[in-house]
């Protein structure tokens, strides 16, 4: 695993812009929206917004192979707390239930506690991406007390439950001290069903395949994590590597990424697509801009150049029916059993899986 981040080692993939070049070069493979007509699918629109992403900024503690944030300890892009402002008035004015913050890592923003306190204040669901390791990291030891009174979802990244594989993916010693996080955080009720402190889990595959079922992985994580370490939790998201930073690089690298993007696309399950997160999400970026999804935002992919640009400018109401902005990278979230934030499509809101096209 390397220690810099693509934008330290000045790696060409680390401009957004050549990812999305490279992506549409990829013979063999139909345009995302061009495939959505082809299926009879209408152009993707926004819905009624649920969910306010906000990305705190860039600094992480780890440098993990996967990341599609190219987040590490060497980067040192953060959100000002004048941002963070307009992101609770934006929450508070349009009455949007659900805030999702992530990063790098989120707890390391300076702000992060203030800004929980406001949001528990307007009585917000409040959803925390923790990759668990900062839970132990000197400074921020005492955090799974400050999210269990908070009240606060956890949604903790462990892409298998064993060491080898965890460790291959994120990093020498970051299975334990993952093991370690996670029974701290049962110790304080999360992961019970009775206590309301939720815990999930999230898997990714370690390489360029498809997550397997998501409800039969979820069996044999609540089953090998309690057998082996005592470990409980409320459910297991899988997660599609998207094609994207620092993942893409790997797949290059291998000389893996068109059979990879083609296998993606070929996998298109058309009912994941009333479920995409990009229509009733929207994913604002440490300097406030705004986009459809955290991948788009990673890409640079403005969703809105003729509306509110910023999330300062932004009220809520405004994005419902706004076309969606989509690309290749697109099919990671569509292939098989769908992919989002919250897990596979599918399976949501009572929808059931197609036969792939």
């Amino acid at each position: 695993m390397p220690d810099l981040t693509l934008l330290r080692q000045q790696h060409p993939l680390a401009n957004p812009v050549f990812q999305v070049v490279m992506l549409d070069n990829v013979q063999g493979v139909p345009s995302f929206a061009g495939n959505l007509r082809k299926n009879g699918l209408p152009v993707l629109s926004r819905s009624k917004l649920e969910v306010l992403q906000v990305n705190l900024g860039r600094v992480c503690n780890q440098t993990c192979r996967h990341c599609h944030v190219d987040a590490g300890p060497d980067r040192r892009e953060s959100m000002s707390r004048e941002t963070l402002e307009q992101c609770l008035k934006f929450t508070r004015d349009g009455d949007v239930p659900t805030v999702d913050v992530t990063g790098g890592a989120p707890e390391m923003h300076p702000d992060f506690r203030w800004f929980v306190r406001e949001l528990r204040a307007l009585d917000r669901r409040i959803i925390d991406r923790c990759n668990l390791t900062i839970l132990l990291a000197p400074g921020f030891d005492d955090l799974p007390e400050f999210l269990a009174s908070n009240q606060v979802e956890i949604v903790a990244s462990l892409p298998c439950y064993l060491e080898k594989n965890v460790d291959r993916q994120r990093g020498d010693g970051v299975f334990e001290a993952s093991l370690e996080a996670l029974q701290r955080l049962n110790a304080l009720g999360y992961g019970d069903p009775g206590s309301g402190l939720v815990l999930n889990l999230v898997y990714n595959p370690l390489g360029p395949s498809l997550p397997p079922a998501q409800e039969q992985l979820e069996e044999d994580y609540r089953r090998e994590l309690a057998s082996r370490y005592g470990i409980v939790f409320n459910r297991l998201f899988t997660i599609t590597n998207l094609p994207i930073s620092r993942f893409l690089v790997d797949l290059v690298e291998a000389g893996k990424l068109d059979d990879y993007l083609q296998t993606l696309a070929i996998a298109f399950n058309r009912s994941t697509v009333a479920n995409l997160m990009c229509r009733s999400t929207l994913s604002v970026d440490w300097q406030g801009r705004l986009f459809d999804c955290d991948f788009n935002q990673m890409l640079d992919l403005d969703p809105h150049p003729r509306g509110p640009a910023t999330i300062g400018e932004a009220v809520a109401g405004a994005f419902e029916g706004i076309p969606i902005t989509t690309g290749q990278h697109c099919y990671g979230c569509t292939a098989g059993s769908g992919s989002s934030c919250q897990g596979a499509l599918s399976s949501l809101r009572g929808g059931e899986p197609d036969e792939p096209d």
